[in-house]
């Protein structure tokens, strides 16, 4: 079905494992019994790969296909879930405000994804949700850092972190009861999936859940959840009037690869640099607003970090000891620092010199996140449940291959850089005009 990559344990790669014993041992365990074969990044970076890691068994996808089926039949008949019991009300309202206090912003939330993926490793996709959530927050601080301050005004600025900040928090809003719930089932050794329209989650997880308590099939549910989830933020932001208008719809973003805003890069640490510097893994999302293309990538970006060789291990290495703040410090402390170096009002001089900082330069400032953006309460989640079983939901249930292209390390140096130019290009200008 599925293979995670780990390398033989030797003595060049021994810093890897003392790193993992600080995971659980399920965790371990589970990568261990996987193991397969081994890249070093560099050859990851120089060669790729195009096997296909992950597959969904035809008798799955026809057995979901039914239940899904079965599932629409029974919304149309007008079958409602039956009302809880005070037991089961007490569980769904337990959720509820675990799922709050976890909500408050990205940072709480990215943590709450490790815990889970920790305590349940079988859920793949807490880990992929905890990766790509990284990236959301650091995109967050991007914001209030060293550069983009220079590109852009105060409501441009605004609208973006409004745009990413509702993003994040309505999906943790609608997968983290999900995982919550499943938490419970395995603590009771019940399958407590009937309270998923309690929880407001759309009749799409039913049938997929329950499919996961027989078979624990972990690519069938992670599949199933980033089609959920990327249908659930559609109508909510991708075609909100607001969010259109202010973001997705504007010049900025359209032009937005330099923005960095649609990289997204799991780090891993590489055991062949001294000190180890993280690679990064990942893909560059060409067009955000359709719907499909982002199924896609989420896809994509599974079949990388569970089936490309050597990324899981070092990814998991990399979480386990490095807590996420929201500053690209986490990741390139060479690059980046969380305490502005020079002053703000400082006229810009290039730092850059390739991929490292000119001898002399200081590290770009990138705060954390409770440095960058306060804690703003969330606005109301709109009801509505997405799911019709038309053909395009069903289409993405299908076997997965590992791009054959992944390590975003250069593209996100060489993004850096072109960012670099267009502040100095934007002083330029503003000395011309004056």
């Amino acid at each position: 079905m599925m293979r995670v990559n780990l390398p033989p344990q030797n003595k060049d790669n021994q810093g890897f494992y003392e790193k993992m014993r600080g995971l659980p041992g399920a965790v371990v365990q589970l990568v261990k019994q996987q193991a397969a074969k081994f890249m070093t990044s560099s050859e990851l970076a120089e060669h790729g790969s195009s096997t296909p890691n992950i597959e969904i068994p035809l008798a799955t996808q026809d057995r979901l296909e039914k239940a899904l089926h079965q599932q629409i039949a029974l919304q149309h008949g007008g079958v409602i879930s039956p009302p809880t019991t005070v037991q089961e009300q007490q569980i769904v309202e337990q959720i509820i405000a675990q799922t709050q206090i976890n909500n408050r912003n990205n940072v709480t939330r990215t943590q709450a994804y490790w815990a889970c993926y920790r305590d349940y490793p079988e859920l793949h996709w807490a880990l992929l949700a905890h990766m790509v959530s990284r990236n959301g927050g650091w995109c967050m601080t991007d914001l209030r850092g060293e550069l983009m301050p220079h590109l852009l005004n105060n409501d441009a600025t605004e609208y973006i972190f409004s745009f990413l900040e509702r993003a994040n928090a309505l999906i943790f809003q609608d997968a983290y009861p999900q995982l919550l719930l499943y938490a419970e089932s395995k603590r009771r050794r019940l399958n407590l999936f009937h309270l998923l329209p309690h929880l407001h989650i759309s009749a799409w997880m039913l049938p997929i859940w329950q499919e996961f308590w027989i078979y624990q099939d972990s690519a069938l549910l992670t599949i199933g959840l980033i089609v959920n989830e990327q249908h659930y933020v559609e109508e909510r932001v991708v075609q909100n009037p607001l969010y259109k208008q202010t973001v997705l719809d504007t010049a900025l973003f359209k032009t937005q690869g330099w923005l960095q805003l649609n990289h997204v890069g799991f780090p891993f640490r590489s055991t062949s640099m001294d000190p180890p510097q993280p690679h990064l893994a990942g893909l560059i999302l060409e067009n955000f607003s359709k719907l499909s293309e982002r199924i896609e990538f989420g896809k994509s970006l599974y079949a990388i970090l569970f089936g490309a060789p050597g990324v899981l291990q070092g990814a998991l290495a990399f979480a386990s000891v490095t807590p996420h703040t929201g500053s690209r410090s986490d990741y390139w402390p060479h690059l980046f620092a969380p305490i502005r170096k020079t002053p703000p009002d400082r006229k810009y001089q290039e730092r850059l010199d390739g991929h490292s900082l000119k001898k002399g330069a200081a590290q770009f400032y990138s705060p954390p996140l409770h440095s960058a953006w306060p804690d703003r309460p969330m606005a109301p989640v709109e009801r509505g449940d997405w799911f019709k079983l038309e053909h395009e939901p069903l289409q993405h249930i299908s076997s997965m291959k590992v791009p054959r292209a992944f390590d975003l390390t250069q593209d996100l140096c060489l993004g850096l850089s072109k960012i670099e130019l267009a502040v100095l290009s934007a002083q330029a200008i503003k000395n011309i005009i004056r």
